[in-house]
């Protein structure tokens, strides 16, 4: 996939993921970008991109229900259910203290673990902007050539 045309070298490249209407009517898509698996998804009049893989253990986050917990809009693992706000790619959870005598849930961030990148549209056309910001995020692993391997099966 190829930068888009015209960036000046002081931006970072940003790279044509498909057409707006194309986008809308599919909800969700994943593209190969620069080397990154990442899912573009388009929900209530926004779009989102996200390193496509769950940084828990790779599940795909494109066969996941978008959700609101705590009033922040969250793609749910299909895997193991985990809760990833779509704007910082927090992981949410829900915690209890053991020694209230009534429990009371409430919503707690684990933090960033899920590489969230940056979408425009322009003319109608959608591009995204990689997050390549040097500090290691967990999705991270999942976009190595090491778990790539692991996605290859031998031939018999």
């Amino acid at each position: 996939m190829s930068a888009e045309e015209g960036t000046d070298s002081a931006s970072p490249p940003s790279y044509f993921v498909g057409k707006k209407e194309d986008i809308i009517r599919a909800k969700k898509i994943t593209k190969f970008i620069n080397g990154r698996d990442v899912l573009v998804l388009y929900y209530n009049g926004v779009f989102h991109a996200m390193d496509m893989r769950c940084y828990h253990s790779g599940g795909p986050l494109q066969n996941g229900d978008i959700e609101e917990f705590n009033d922040k809009l969250c793609v749910v693992c299909p895997w193991h259910k985990y809760k990833i706000t779509l704007l910082e790619g927090e992981c949410l959870y829900q915690a209890v203290d053991p020694t209230a005598a009534v429990p009371n849930p409430t919503w707690i961030s684990k933090g960033n673990k899920q590489r969230i990148h940056t979408v425009k549209e322009v003319n109608g056309d959608v591009f995204v902007i990689l997050n390549d910001s040097p500090c290691f995020i967990e999705s991270d692993y999942y976009q190595t050539e090491k778990f790539r391997a692991t996605l290859v099966k031998p031939k018999k």
